[in-house]
């Protein structure tokens, strides 16, 4: 059974499941173990970490009356607030303005993941030359990221769901280049939804850009390092902030909200974040935007030392960090911009068929349109079938989540996105 307990009740003998937080917050990359070495404990209550997962089936229960909370009531308690996100007013934030806005015309989402697939090519190639010149010592060419910046924010304009779930498919060798990419596109969504006009989202785009630079400093052999890290060289990589932000104040004119989000997109509301341990307010707004996104596009993307999580599932597990990670507000914001089941999650419906999220609808978060091809009562493949579950008629639902690892479906990415393999 698992039972989420504060980190201070965790006892050696116990079976860690899970962290409640980011694997970039703590230097345990393979969370799962059963905790026998008294240094491991010691390390693990050093990190910022407020809670964690144990498996009383594998490991030690914590003392009858310590207080925990199961699976199942964590799960409940974050279907009801999902369940209330469409009835939540919007968020008024102010960012400074940028450049004059263009006119972008909306795109079925057919049309747009072929055009965001091209714009993935020409932005990873863009970003593997700026992580390059500033590991050389060379400033970022302002006008090219501004170019960059303005195809993303077009396409996410005109469907924020092609891009957005494209740039999520990178390798783990790609994923420092790519990473920026999507964190942009998602940077983009997120300041659409919180109503901020065209230049401030472009800002906000900017930030997720350029939010990572100061990975180039850091060594390739520990950014791409398949085991866990050492102290030292998890110092390294939690240096990366500010290393990016002494990167753009000695370049060409970036604007101050863009370098505060490089510095600052690793600092929590509690106060435990880093480099400066800001607390909630003290955080700007597009700091904590970009701490939501950047953890989004993390946690779901396929690393060197952890595969990535299903997109709804994530959402899951993010909710669980808003009381002390993530500002609560601008999560919600966030999952109201791609969605409660992103496009990518693999669902089952009620009527046990399983399917991919292949698009949002304008309708509500809870009803996305779904390509169905496998059925749990036959446990065969069936006829892929798109179902919209906003169609009038529509009696199928949402039943679950379900784990892609449980299944293993080699094809769900060609599923959703109706392009081969990796289309970038």
């Amino acid at each position: 059974m698992l039972k989420r307990i504060p980190i201070q009740h965790l006892t050696l003998g116990m079976y860690l499941h899970e962290f409640c937080g980011s694997w970039m917050d703590h230097p345990f990359w393979r969370a799962r173990f059963l905790l026998k070495d008294p240094n491991d404990l010691a390390r693990i209550r050093a990190t910022s970490m407020h809670e964690c997962w144990i498996d009383t089936d594998k490991g030690l229960d914590v003392p009858v009356g310590t207080a925990s909370v199961s699976r199942e009531e964590a799960d409940a308690r974050i279907e009801t607030d999902f369940s209330r996100l469409e009835d939540l007013p919007p968020i008024t934030v102010t960012l400074p303005p940028a450049a004059p806005a263009r006119d972008r015309q909306p795109a079925d989402m057919a049309s747009e993941l072929q055009k965001a697939a091209a714009i993935c090519v020409k932005s990873k190639q863009a970003m593997i030359s700026m992580f390059s010149e500033a590991r050389m010592g060379q400033a970022v060419r302002m006008d090219s990221a501004h170019s960059l910046v303005q195809e993303i924010s077009d396409s996410v304009t005109r469907n924020p769901g092609a891009l957005i779930s494209l740039a999520r498919l990178k390798t783990a060798d790609d994923y420092t280049y790519m990473h920026s990419v999507a964190v942009c596109a998602l940077m983009v969504a997120l300041a659409r939804q919180l109503g901020l006009k065209e230049d401030q989202q472009r800002l906000a785009g900017m930030a997720g850009l350029l939010h990572d630079l100061g990975k180039a400093a850091v060594p390739l052999e520990v950014l791409n390092k398949p085991g866990k890290l050492t102290e030292q060289e998890f110092a390294v990589v939690r240096g990366h902030p500010l290393e990016g932000f002494r990167m753009l104040k000695g370049g060409a004119a970036v604007h101050d909200a863009v370098m505060d989000a490089c510095l600052h997109h690793h600092e929590k509301v509690d106060g435990t974040g880093y480099p400066d341990r800001l607390q909630g307010d003290g955080i700007s707004v597009i700091a904590r935007m970009a701490a939501v996104c950047d953890v989004y596009d993390a946690i779901t993307s396929d690393r060197p030392y952890k595969r990535g999580w299903d997109p709804a599932e994530s959402l899951r597990r993010m909710a669980e960090w808003t009381n002390d990670h993530l500002d609560a507000r601008i999560f919600q914001a966030f999952v109201k911009s791609i969605g409660i089941y992103p496009v990518g999650s693999l669902v089952r419906l009620t009527s046990g068929r399983i399917g991919v999220v292949t698009e949002q609808s304008p309708a509500a978060l809870t009803t996305p349109v779904v390509r169905v091809f496998f059925s749990t009562k036959s446990d065969l493949r069936i006829p892929p079938e798109l179902v919209n579950l906003a169609a009038p008629g529509c009696n199928e639902k949402i039943a679950a989540r379900e784990d892609p690892d449980k299944w293993n479906f080699p094809d769900l990415a060609q599923l959703w996105s109706d392009l081969p393999g990796q289309p970038w």
